[in-house]
């Protein structure tokens, strides 16, 4: 009877955790409004949601689809917990996927949490992809303050390396307005000889 009893219990709790985790098909375009943000296909591709003015009624419409975007090899057919969302401050409502939220101190703060860093590893995995993308490596991030520094938070900022462009020095002279043939002409630094 006992054995009954834990076999039903344990019974509903394996098929919950299999769908949420991995084990079953997953198609982003299946997903409704609620488990589509951070969701991961079969096929391994993230889901995003989108928002869509319908029609005449100019009504807000809602619809899920793959990314171009993969998630790691482990993360397949998933479908993100409330817990993780809640611990590392999501909203299921998020559309696409963009690496904004990593300048937010307050998300960086619960994004670096221990509830969230240790224990959602499809949200990290997608926010460690993000700051590489943007020159950051989240654990040091994460390492430092927390994940309040704002230096890393200016690095994602400027977002972008400046850089001298190719080809040799050149310098401009401003002359006084002059006529055409009192102009002299330069080559490499010399004045050529008049025509």
């Amino acid at each position: 009877m006992a054995s009954k009893a834990l076999f039903s219990l344990l019974l509903p709790l394996a098929l919950f955790a299999s769908a949420v985790l991995g084990g079953s098909d997953v198609t982003c375009e299946k997903l409704d409004r609620g488990t589509c943000a951070f969701a991961v296909s079969s096929s391994g591709h993230r889901c995003v949601l989108e928002k869509h003015l319908g029609g005449d009624s100019r009504a807000e419409k809602y619809s899920c689809r793959s990314s171009g975007v993969e998630a790691a090899g482990h993360f397949s057919a998933w479908i993100e917990t409330d817990e993780c969302v809640k611990a590392c401050g999501l909203n299921r409502e998020t559309l696409g996927i963009s690496s904004d939220s990593l300048l937010d101190q307050q998300f960086m703060r619960q994004l670096c949490s221990p509830e969230c860093y240790r224990g959602c590893p499809n949200v990290v995995e997608l926010y460690f992809n993000l700051a590489a993308g943007e020159g950051v490596f989240l654990p040091n991030s994460c390492g430092r303050n927390g994940g309040s520094s704002r230096r890393e938070m200016a690095e994602i900022k400027s977002s972008g390396e400046v850089k001298a462009a190719p080809g040799p020095w050149v310098s401009f002279i401003a002359l006084p307005p002059t006529s055409p043939e009192k102009l002299p002409a330069y080559n490499n630094g010399e004045a050529l000889p008049p025509l």
